[in-house]
């Protein structure tokens, strides 16, 4: 429930070797071909268009649609779970000794945590109390309170949270709410006009404004996502506000910022609200989001692998690898091709083609333009569908380890296997019930179940199905190795 996303430090946009698989991006449960890019959702009914008007010194006036829509911004306060933490008398919380006296047992009773409570923003988009705000604004909450600006509070739920895309879906019990106007971030320019409205440091409806400083970015851990950057001052408890443009429509949601204080450096991201809305409307109709992939790793093309293809110039997603038996591999496509369009939208970098693979609708079948032996080739090929293999909570009943264990575990990534020196795939994010009291940690990598390697959610999930009372795990703690025996009989 943290109260804005930071990025500590960008990375360069070749970095797609973790896009096995994927290969998607921003999500929709429509096809390529039956929904334009960037098309805006329609709205029935939808508010007036409020144009910024410009004063006699040229400066945009932006106060006529802060009265407009200031009113359908709204304030999110959250509720964290109660934790239990068991510490010894004489020593300070942080010291490193506290870890090793909770290990055996020793110290105070445990005593309850005080809740974690947090603040971010959101907006409505319809006057029947459908919100947005970003996921992790309302990650692990137990309680979410929405207060308008007129002062009055609602008890909000929780619709669905897409952690890829950043993107949560709130619903209160109200009627006749002011709400806002969608836009087309496809037609914002680059230098354009936006404005912020939002709850910094709990500062409820401030308005902030800036231009648009890029678009389609690609951030580190973020694939799903071609980002609109701006300047526009954006600090903790301003995600999940909306971002208007100067026809005073809504345009994008403020998510990330970066940032090596924690707070404005003149540097921000939006997620497009074309993204945003489609996952709304899977969230509200299928309680999940549906993407594409193809299973492929794909990099960016410098100019040297440009001049050694043939090209005329750096374009294009560059196959560097194939998963076995996945769509990529069955339409024919081959390590050392060069994805130029997907159904005739062009891929410019790398980082294009995520958005437009994972938008369309897994089973439908795409057309690729490929550049091989330094010619055009169209290839079609069948979308599959991406799975999350993420446990979604250690206590979802669907989750099998979840309910034997208590355990809620996620895969590594490359780069997080690589610092942490390990062969093992799958790190503990949650523990609780029998794992908890058998000493697992958040932070245990799990390498082994009785003996079997488990290197995927369903491999660990196997495992422990087909044990039976006792489940010994071979857990990496740092850099040893130990059996932790559970019982879950």
């Amino acid at each position: 429930m943290n109260s804005m996303r930071r990025s500590m430090g960008f990375l360069a946009a070749v970095g797609f070797a973790a896009l096995l698989a994927a290969c998607g991006g921003a999500p929709s449960g429509t096809s390529a071909e039956s929904k334009p890019a960037g098309a805006p959702t329609p709205q029935a009914d939808a508010p007036p268009a409020v144009p910024v008007v410009v004063n006699a010194a040229g400066l945009p006036d932006f106060s006529g649609l802060v009265e407009s829509f200031g009113p359908t911004v709204v304030n999110v306060a959250t509720v964290g779970k109660v934790t239990t933490v068991r510490e010894m008398p004489g020593f300070d919380p942080d010291d490193p000794m506290q870890e090793f006296f909770k290990r055996f047992g020793f110290g105070a009773p445990n005593r309850p945590h005080p809740p974690i409570r947090g603040e971010g923003s959101g907006f409505v988009v319809s006057p029947d109390g459908y919100i947005m705000t970003n996921a992790h604004v309302v990650d692990d909450a137990t309680e979410v309170t929405v207060r308008m600006t007129n002062r009055r509070e609602y008890s909000a739920k929780v619709v669905g949270v897409d952690e890829r895309t950043d993107v949560a879906v709130l619903k209160i019990d109200a009627q006749d709410l002011p709400y806002v106007r969608l836009g087309n971030p496809e037609t914002l320019k680059v230098g354009q006009w936006v404005v912020a409205i939002g709850s910094p440091f709990g500062f409820e409806n401030s308005v902030t404004a800036g231009i648009v400083s890029a678009k389609s970015r690609s951030l580190p851990g973020d694939a799903y996502t071609p980002f609109i950057q701006t300047d526009v001052a954006v600090n903790p408890g301003n995600s999940g506000g909306p971002l208007f443009n100067l026809q005073g429509e809504v345009v994008g949601i403020n998510s990330q910022i970066y940032s090596r204080t924690g707070g404005y450096q003149g540097v921000s991201f939006a997620i497009p609200i074309d993204v945003a809305i489609s996952v709304r409307d899977q969230l509200i109709e299928h309680g999940r989001v549906k993407r594409g992939r193809i299973g492929v790793t794909i990099q960016d093309v410098n100019q040297a692998l440009a001049d050694s293809f043939g090209l005329d110039r750096p374009q294009g997603a560059l196959v560097s690898s194939i998963e076995a038996d996945g769509p990529a591999e069955e339409a024919g496509l081959k390590a050392g091709d060069v994805i130029l369009a997907v159904n005739g939208r062009p891929v410019e970098s790398s980082g294009d083609l995520p958005p437009m693979i994972a938008e369309i609708e897994p089973g439908t079948q795409a057309t690729l333009t490929l550049w091989r032996d330094k010619a055009r080739k169209e290839l079609p090929i069948t979308v599959a569908e991406l799975q999350d293999e993420k446990v979604a909570s250690a206590t979802d009943p669907a989750s099998a380890e979840g309910g034997k264990l208590g355990l809620a575990v996620r895969p590594l990534s490359p780069t997080e296997r690589a610092e942490a020196q390990t062969e093992g795939r799958l790190v503990v994010e949650d523990v609780q019930g029998p794992a908890a009291v058998a000493g697992v940690m958040p932070g245990d990598i799990v390498l082994a179940v009785n003996g079997r390697k488990v290197d995927s959610v369903k491999a660990l999930r196997d495992a422990v199905d087909a044990s039976g009372s006792t489940v010994a795990l071979l857990i990496q703690r740092g850099e040893a190795q130990i059996f932790v025996p559970v019982r879950v009989g």
